[in-house]
């Protein structure tokens, strides 16, 4: 291998990474594969990505640099032949409700060049196509295509005049400032109850008028509606407390604009047709019927802007979101479509010489749509770029160039180069990726029988054509279709909803918590371990936490100094008063069994369910992090610093002796390794023994075949899907079913 034509990384210590180098071809694609937490991703994200952009910051100007992200030096002795890196992650798109596929893919930028250019009537520039612009909005809603309406009433008591509290707001109770202006206006009779008030009466409680829009009736009453109206959908909330907002949030809710009807546009722009249809029209449409009305456009000013469009609209239709429209708002988006989104961006790009960094692609893609992926890969690299691909799924591994397997375990067990070389090598190199390509899972030979359903009628939300379904109780049920054909909005929007107080979300989202939360603290038994040493010694259990007495003086207990050095990047040192401990040395001279607090938390789940076994709930939480399949994990690893897959299993560790629940989770397999399948699938089983019912939405065939019940929803996505095409047990869809889904199962038993 030519030293040029590699990228050289020598002394890498980053993480878990135990020293390792390596040579990493370039214009290659190499996936980087071995079980979650091995060390996968600093080498990609944290070392390659960050280094790469990091020294790009450096190329530009000190006022440019400090409005730029800031990247630390990995810890390497060596990092040579770096390009210019691209990051194609999972993180979600964001953006707010006026933040769409369309705005983010720069495509409904075009259709209002389009617009201004061949519309009929001509109304204007681009601008005049914009709901973000005021040239364009719905003057009613702003662009936003729904407005916010108010409903106080559940906030007042049928039976209570205002001298009883009548109305349920703290700045309404009895004797507060409130309450003294309606009462001391001498408008109200205050020991007459709501339900005697007369309708003027009401009116003028409420609108501060004696019809709902009249005129004030006095200075002092504002009217409840009206001054809720101001605090609450103008934004002024800083005359009440967080809380106060909070809960009064539930009283608002969206409605339908009822001016543009949802359209964000106003009439002007509304009425301008390209094509025989207005702006919103095309973009209500699914991609592929809006590619087929752009092709037939042949005038001569937007034939190239068409044409634009349509080469975008087939690379999206290609990677498989030919389901989606322009109006659909960006932050609903699973983070699979939001990374195939992004990819889409790079792919008209005629730069070169690139390296391109996936994290895990084929997250969210049924089995079907896995090739469109990769053929796209291979498209990158043909044009000569790198692409670097962290990856589980082995249709995506057998398309690598080459193969770097990093293990053996996860955690503190890895941090090694186990294998670098061709994908055939992989299978014969004895590695627990290589093994695993090689296992074929057969389908579950005794399916339990449900007995009892969940009935579901009549759903019609999104694609959902009226479909109506029995969900079945106390069994695990796959919920398949490929994306788009609708499982997250019967499984999420309509069958959750019905179930609400029974159902458990457990899916990938980052845990509400700060960044000094750990396993230990998420799952409760942290206050456990404190009062315990705190016995021992004789002192506060507070002197045990980092957050309080413990803490290190010097640092705060955060281990570390953060020196920020203005337009260069931050400098991290490990706090030399407590050498990145956290601790104070009065909290460090206290043990419990020998063992100091710091030396407790470094221990992981494995280790620390033998050290407590004398203490049933700290061993009963530790074992619920075992069975999940965490044991490598420390009590004291940042919960910040886990990937989806592990934060999930964090979450179903928290609810592993529970009875009688609904667990929903969506993509369990999501950054698993193929060895942990099995695994997770056997903690879903154990779910189901101990009297729970537990529904997977998920694209994995090893899931599909160890599933008690199949639901398949099709027959394709999109406008296409929304219906049930099967239901049964994985042996019966492998037997009979005629659908995209039966299909790949087959295809996965045949090997």
């Amino acid at each position: 291998m030519s030293y040029q034509n590699s990228i050289v990384i020598q002394g890498l210590c980053q993480n878990n990474l135990k020293n390792i180098s390596l040579e990493i071809p370039k214009g290659k694609i190499v996936v980087f594969t071995g079980v979650s937490g091995s060390g996968k991703s600093s080498i990609v994200f944290d070392t390659i990505a960050a280094e790469s952009q990091r020294q790009m910051n450096e190329t530009y100007s000190a006022f440019v640099r400090g409005r730029l992200p800031k990247f630390e030096k990995p810890r390497a002795d060596k990092i040579e032949n770096l390009s210019a890196s691209v990051v194609i992650d999972q993180t979600s798109l964001g953006g707010n409700a006026r933040s769409t596929v369309g705005t983010i893919s720069d495509m409904y930028a075009a259709l209002r060049l389009l617009y201004s250019r061949i519309g009929e009537p001509h109304i204007g520039t681009p601008s005049y196509f914009s709901f973000n612009d005021p040239n364009g909005m719905c003057p009613e809603c702003s662009g936003i295509g729904k407005v916010m309406t108010l409903d106080i009433l559940p906030l007042i008591a049928e039976d209570k005049s205002l001298n009883e509290g009548m109305v349920d707001l703290s700045t309404f109770h009895v004797g507060n400032w409130y309450w003294k202006q309606y009462t001391e206006s001498g408008l109200f009779d205050l020991d007459k109850k709501w339900r005697d008030y007369s309708e003027k009466e009401r009116n003028l409680l409420l609108y501060g008028a004696e019809e709902p829009g009249g005129d004030r009736v006095s200075k002092q009453v504002e009217g409840i509606h009206n001054m809720m109206s101001r605090l609450l959908l103008k934004r002024d909330s800083s005359e009440m407390g967080e809380t106060s907002a909070k809960r009064l949030a539930s009283y608002v809710h969206p409605s339908e604009c009822p001016l543009c009807h949802g359209k964000r546009l106003n009439a002007a722009a509304l009425s301008c047709k390209v094509a025989g249809y207005s702006i919103n029209e095309l973009c209500e449409m699914e991609l592929t019927e809006l590619r087929n009305v752009l092709e037939t456009i042949t005038d001569s000013k937007g034939k190239s802007i068409a044409e634009s469009l349509v080469l975008t609209l087939t690379r999206m239709i290609d990677i498989g979101l030919p389901y989606l429209s322009l109006n659909r708002e960006s932050a609903t988006l699973s983070g699979g479509e939001a990374q195939r989104l992004k990819l889409v961006r790079h792919m008209g790009s005629a730069l070169t010489g690139m390296t391109y960094i996936f994290d895990e692609p084929s997250t969210g893609m049924h089995p079907r749509d896995v090739h469109r992926m990769t053929k796209l890969l291979c498209s990158l690299r043909d044009k000569g770029n790198t692409v670097l691909v962290v990856e589980h799924d082995k249709d995506v591994i057998s398309i690598a160039d080459e193969v770097i397997d990093i293990g053996p375990l996860a955690g503190r067990n890895g941090g090694e180069v186990l294998y670098q070389g061709s994908y055939k090598g992989l299978l014969g190199s004895g590695t627990l990726t290589g093994n695993a390509m090689q296992q074929k899972t057969p389908v579950k030979a005794m399916p339990r029988k449900p007995k009892e359903f969940l009935p579901v009628r009549d759903a019609a939300i999104h694609n959902l054509k009226n479909i109506s379904i029995d969900i079945p109780l106390h069994v695990l049920t796959a919920v398949t279709g490929v994306a788009g054909s609708g499982k997250s909005s019967l499984i999420r929007d309509v069958f959750a909803e019905k179930c609400a107080e029974q159902v458990i979300f457990v899916d990938q989202s980052p845990v509400t918590a700060t960044g000094r939360s750990t396993p230990a603290t998420f799952l409760g038994f942290f206050d456990e371990i404190r009062k315990r040493m705190g016995k021992e010694n004789d002192v506060g259990a507070a002197l045990f936490s980092f957050n309080s007495k413990g803490a290190c003086p010097n640092c705060k207990g955060k281990g570390v100094i953060i020196t920020e050095l203005v337009f260069m990047d931050p400098v991290t040192t490990t706090c030399e008063a407590c050498g990145g401990s956290r601790y104070s040395d009065e909290a460090l001279s206290y043990a419990y069994h020998g063992k100091n607090i710091v030396e407790i938390l470094d221990m992981n789940a494995g280790e620390a369910e033998t050290f407590f076994s004398d203490c049933p709930k700290i061993r009963k939480a530790l074992h619920a992090m075992v069975e999940v399949g965490l044991s490598y994990l420390s009590l004291g690893q940042p919960l910040s610093t886990l990937s989806g897959g592990e934060r999930q299993r964090v979450k179903l560790a928290k609810y592993l002796d529970q009875k009688g629940n609904i667990y929903v989770l969506d993509e369990p397999t999501t950054g698993l390794h193929a060895s942990d399948i099995k695994k997770v699938m056997e903690l879903l089983d154990g779910f189901v023994k101990r009297g729970n019912t537990v529904i997977v939405i998920e694209h994995n065939m090893d899931v599909v075949k160890l599933a008690d019940y199949v639901i398949d929803i099709g027959p394709d996505g999109g406008s296409m899907g929304g219906e049930i095409v099967f239901t049964g047990t994985p042996q019966e869809m492998a037997d009979h079913a005629d659908t995209i889904t039966a299909k790949y199962l087959r295809k996965s038993l045949e090997g």
